[in-house]
């Protein structure tokens, strides 16, 4: 089966010639099973009819921001969450001048403002256009953003230039596609152990200590381990997510029951991820009875004692110890305080974020974090949650598995 089965795919076609060959990609992305809606500017609808894609596809062609029937139900904003995936082809000059500004004066451009989906771009224009330093700044800008740039291929141009500029054939922005939805197998016959969420240190029956982690970060990376061809064991602390396709989770309560489960997958695995939010402290000692308010007490002072460091007792193994890699949740002084514990628990690599912005940190859907290790660092901007923990598998994986 393909990996463009049920997949969604919202195909911009902007003004120029190649326009012509969106019909054939059009249809050849259909052969593979994926859904296609098509999105046109002013100027494509110059170079071919919307109805050739309207026929093609078997939806709608979408043309205008304003359109009232579709607005009424917020009819953009409905199409950008629709997409798994935005391919613009062709991607003229303008296009990518127009995204690489953050503009939004037609449909095409709005949508790729408004939607997460990924964004693929198969340039097409003059070749002294695309060799221009201003669409060149454009196209780095987009990359940068995580934007794919297929393209453009070189040859002659209708123009009767002859150079970079042609859009990809049809067959070749499939294929691109398609591994841009293939199963990522870098962790094949790799063991990957992964401890997520927050824990809980009970005070008595009722009342515990804790934090504000979701475990969204780590169960994303769970997922992504396992795409990525690894067996994973997700050590998860109390947290309300279903466990990913294909991982065995491991449930736990306690930074102790915690440590032995780590220590136990440790054992066997050939990485170890602990992005669990572990609390620092636990009371000193568990009361069998709820603890009761006394009116003639304004003050309770509990005793706490350290919890042991998961990660660095991973990274301090001198037998069978993994790759190791920590996660550092800091609120000021992020990377400094990162750098601080890379070194101090002789990890591998740190990923690093700062819980204190609106837009990320525990609760979010979203996050932008910094990934350090002893070669550097690299900022990954804000992004979904799932999409960070493909891109952070992969340097996992390169790292991990370097000779």
């Amino acid at each position: 089966m393909s990996s463009l089965a049920d997949k969604r795919i919202l195909l911009g076609i902007s003004g120029g010639i190649a326009a012509y060959k969106s019909a054939d990609l059009v249809r050849r992305l259909k052969e593979h099973g994926a859904e296609v809606r098509v999105v046109m500017t002013a100027g494509a609808r110059e170079f071919v009819q919307p109805l050739t894609y309207q026929a093609l596809s078997g939806n709608p062609v979408h043309t205008d921001l304003l359109d009232p029937a579709a607005e009424a139900a917020m009819g953009h904003i409905e199409l950008a969450k629709w997409a798994h995936l935005i391919l613009i082809a062709p991607a003229s000059a303008q296009v990518l001048a127009k995204l690489a500004t953050g503009m939004a004066d037609d449909l095409l451009s709005t949508l790729c403002l408004a939607s997460e989906a990924r964004l693929a771009l198969a340039p097409a224009m003059n070749q002294a256009m695309w060799r221009h330093p201003a669409t060149a700044a454009n196209v780095q800008t987009l990359r940068e953003r995580g934007a794919f740039i297929w393209g453009p291929a070189a040859g002659s141009q209708a123009c009767g230039d002859v150079g970079p500029g042609r859009m990809l054939e049809p067959d070749t922005l499939v294929a691109e596609a398609q591994s841009l939805f293939a199963p990522r197998q870098s962790l094949a016959g790799r063991k990957v152990a992964i401890t997520a969420g927050p824990t809980r240190e009970a005070l008595d029956p009722v009342r515990f200590l804790s934090n504000h982690s979701s475990g969204k970060m780590g169960f994303a990376l769970a997922a992504a381990a396992q795409r990525a061809g690894a067996e994973v064991t997700l050590i998860a602390g109390p947290v309300n997510l279903p466990t990913p396709s294909g991982v065995k989770r491991v449930d736990v309560t306690g930074a102790l029951e915690m440590r032995d489960a780590a220590e136990r997958a440790a054992d066997l695995c050939d990485i170890f991820i602990g992005a669990a939010a572990v609390a620092d402290f636990r009371p000193a000692k568990f009361a069998e009875q709820k603890i009761k308010k006394r009116e003639d007490n304004n003050e309770e002072t509990v005793a706490l004692v350290k919890n042991p460091d998961i990660v660095a007792g991973i990274a301090a193994r001198t037998e069978r110890r993994p790759f190791t890699v920590g996660f550092a949740a800091e609120t000021e002084k992020v990377l400094e305080h990162a750098r601080g514990k890379l070194t101090r628990k002789k990890l591998d690599m740190i990923v690093a974020n700062d819980v204190s912005v609106a837009d990320g940190g525990f609760d979010s859907d979203r996050n932008a974090v910094t990934v350090i290790d002893a070669a550097g660092s690299e900022m990954l901007p804000s992004a979904l949650k799932t999409e960070l923990a493909e891109q952070l598998i992969a340097r996992i994986a390169t790292r991990a598995l370097a000779p």
